[in-house]
């Protein structure tokens, strides 16, 4: 069994479920029990059920009261609070599902949170379309050939160099206003990616694409 953390946050569901076998803890919060729920995800391999329970029905109370972690403070997202569970119980490794999709102010909350976590934990993001995290400045992934990458500074990045990408950046800068790393592709099979500083957030898209769009 992997030292890893698999965490659901209530965005859109997971597609496929992950395989729980490959985590040593689970965790959920109160929006996202509802969706595993009607997965069908075995919620007994749950190993805590965290937030205000403001979206919760409290129907399965009764059967799940001793994985309930209840957070309270309304300062913290409940995405803030599960990660600070974890954290507490000495785990750095987490994948998170669910936390694209549905209100878009959700969406940018939770790259918030993953960038005030991101020296203390390494968490990576899933979706239907892409996986996605902060990267250190100097950072290389194989197996992504004609896969879409994204690059986006958060919310900038000085002296970058990459390789391996269609639109290739050699000693440039990214920045929120004004110009940022978006919808390229990968047309080696490795690439790489350096940069001095700043804050990386990288998207490697699921699937392989055929003809690659940019917008």
């Amino acid at each position: 069994m992997r030292d890893k953390v698999l965490l659901f946050i209530n965005g859109d569901h997971p597609k496929t479920l992950p395989d729980p076998d490959q985590y040593s803890l689970i965790a959920c919060t109160d929006g996202a029990f509802h969706y595993l729920k009607q997965l069908g995800f075995p919620l007994d391999r749950l190993d805590f059920i965290s937030g205000d329970f403001d979206s919760h029905s409290g129907s399965d109370e009764s059967v799940y009261q001793d994985k309930f972690i209840l957070t309270l403070d309304q300062d913290k997202t409940d995405f803030h609070k599960a990660l600070e569970i974890i954290l507490e119980k000495d785990f750095t490794e987490i994948d998170v599902f669910g936390g694209s999709g549905g209100e878009q102010d959700h969406f940018l909350g939770n790259l918030t949170v993953a960038y005030a976590f991101k020296d203390k934990m390494n968490l990576k993001f899933y979706d239907e379309f892409s996986e996605y995290y902060f990267i250190p400045n100097n950072f290389k992934l194989k197996g992504v050939k004609n896969k879409m990458i994204s690059l986006y500074p958060f919310p900038s990045v000085e002296n970058i160099t990459t390789t391996g990408l269609n639109w290739p950046l050699t000693n440039g800068s990214l920045s929120i206003t004004s110009r940022i790393g978006t919808r390229n592709f990968a047309v080696e099979d490795e690439v790489s990616i350096q940069y001095e500083s700043g804050d990386l957030l990288f998207f490697v898209g699921t699937n392989e694409i055929e003809y690659p769009s940019i917008y």
